[in-house]
């Protein structure tokens, strides 16, 4: 049985000399793998661009029941990415996203406000031309909502810390390693009131972007033991040098 589904590319393995395996977040099964054909041919090389990290596609998926890898049909391009991929500045936070999206997100359900949101947002790198180099910051906040794992900053006060395991504000230093002094909470509360339609009046320093990127992975990796040890932060850090 074939079904039409839309997805984002999050990462493509090679799989064998003949196939590769591609991971794909789907708008109606939620994270799904796909055995991906590979050649020399010229319908192969359209085929490998077509799923570029990020790229959005929709195809007719056939789902067999029993089986992890499943197989797909008339794969295209939902958008054209033309920017992102032309762009090195772009094209490394689009490398950090797919790294970051592939060891976070694993469940195989619906999420319609998940998908809405990763749609948007490569709809947005792609065509935003200010603001490039907090993207991943402002996403990767924004992410934790969606993985219920957001800050409560409700519980904020000025002269606050903040316990990263529990993720409250709390007056005095929580007994836990975990936390964050109050000058870095206090930057912590500033960057939830970045939006993707702010994000450029925000100046941060090389210093200052490196240490939120730095708190903000720290955090994650407390709440999902499957992020680890991440390649394409080093990346960023040497770009937004």
């Amino acid at each position: 049985m074939y079904e039409k589904m839309r997805g984002i590319v999050l990462h493509v393995l090679k799989y064998s000399d003949k196939n590769s395996i591609a991971h794909i977040y789907t708008d109606v099964r939620g994270r799904m793998s796909f055995l991906i054909p590979q050649g020399n041919t010229r319908s192969a090389r359209v085929r490998n661009a077509t799923f570029m990290p990020l790229s959005v596609v929709e195809f007719e998926a056939r789902l067999m029941p029993g089986r992890d890898l499943a197989s797909l049909r008339d794969a295209k391009p939902v958008v054209p990415l033309h920017r992102l991929y032309a762009s090195p500045v772009k094209s490394a936070v689009a490398m950090f996203l797919s790294e970051l999206l592939t060891r976070t997100i694993q469940e195989s359900e619906r999420n319609a406000q998940l998908w809405e949101y990763l749609f948007r947002s490569v709809q947005l790198l792609d065509s935003m031309e200010d603001g490039v180099a907090n993207f991943h910051i402002c996403f990767l906040y924004n992410l934790g909502a969606f993985l219920g794992i957001q800050p409560d900053t409700g519980s904020y006060r000025d002269g606050y810390w903040f316990d990263m395991e529990n993720g409250v504000f709390t007056r005095s230093m929580p007994p836990s390693r975990n936390a964050l002094p109050p000058d870095e909470a206090a930057a912590l509360m500033l960057l939830s009131r970045m939006t993707f339609a702010n994000l450029h009046i925000f100046r941060l320093t090389h210093s200052q972007r490196n240490a939120i990127l730095d708190a903000a992975l720290r955090y994650f990796r407390l709440h999902n033991s499957t992020v680890g040890t991440m390649r394409s932060p080093e990346i960023l850090r040497q770009i937004f040098a």
